[in-house]
């Protein structure tokens, strides 16, 4: 008989942003994202600002982190706007923000904009101990223009990129995150984000090369690597 490969389940977990950003999210829907990230060992809860006080309070002592969204989805919001979000947002607890890029300022190849709005977000999240994820949104790039977004990120001194939103017309696949990994080396993280339900997609974006995986079917994945465990 062939012996089972041991999955270190808690290790799968610490992978996890256990994520709700619909618009319709309910402080209900909320409190219960808070309560299954504790039991399960999540990395962090991933909500939209107004949500963060509640997220806090919630996941005191459990070791999960709170995580926000800053100029979310779109990233056309002026730089100044991302900045006051991303400070407001960590005076109430949270200890890590996703922002989204100058979409429109990327595809125009005014890269020193994009570079200029990424520094400027993420010196804000370092001065107030936040990591920053730069959330890229590939479904509307090109592979140049993710690798130029890349590189972007990595010079802004961003602690990770993302995949996207969540909210674009797709979401992460493994040849983005292998190509994101190939363009900002092997120390920085990479998140991938959108459409990420299974145990098996969990597994091929971390065989890719992701080092976090922003999912809201992050109790299911853990389901499913316990039973292939057993």
């Amino acid at each position: 008989m062939m012996e089972r490969k041991s999955i270190d389940v808690g290790a799968i977990a610490k992978l996890i942003d256990h994520t709700l950003l619909k618009p319709e999210a309910t402080s209900a829907q909320i409190h219960k994202l808070c309560e299954e990230a504790a039991e399960f060992g999540f990395a962090a809860v991933c909500l939209n600002p107004a949500y963060v006080t509640q997220a806090v309070k919630l996941v005191r002592g459990s070791g999960v982190k709170v995580c926000t969204v800053v100029g979310f989805p779109l990233g056309a919001t002026l730089t100044e706007v991302k900045i006051f979000e991303a400070k407001e947002s960590m005076k109430l607890g949270a200890q890590e923000i996703d922002m989204v890029i100058n979409i429109g300022a990327l595809k125009s190849g005014e890269t020193s904009v994009v570079e200029s709005d990424v520094r400027r977000v993420v010196e804000e999240c370092h001065r107030g101990g936040a990591i920053c994820k730069v959330i890229l949104e590939n479904a509307l790039l090109t592979d140049d223009e993710k690798l130029s977004a890349c590189h972007v990120a990595r010079n802004a001194g961003a602690d990770f990129v993302k995949t996207s939103t969540g909210f674009g017309p797709g979401g992460a696949t493994t040849e983005d995150v292998a190509l994101m990994r190939t363009a900002v080396g092997p120390r920085m993280g990479v998140k991938a984000a959108g459409g990420i339900r299974t145990y098996d997609d969990l597994r091929r974006m971390v065989a890719a090369g992701a080092t976090r995986i922003g999912t809201s079917s992050g109790v299911k994945i853990i389901e499913q690597a316990r039973a292939a465990g057993n």
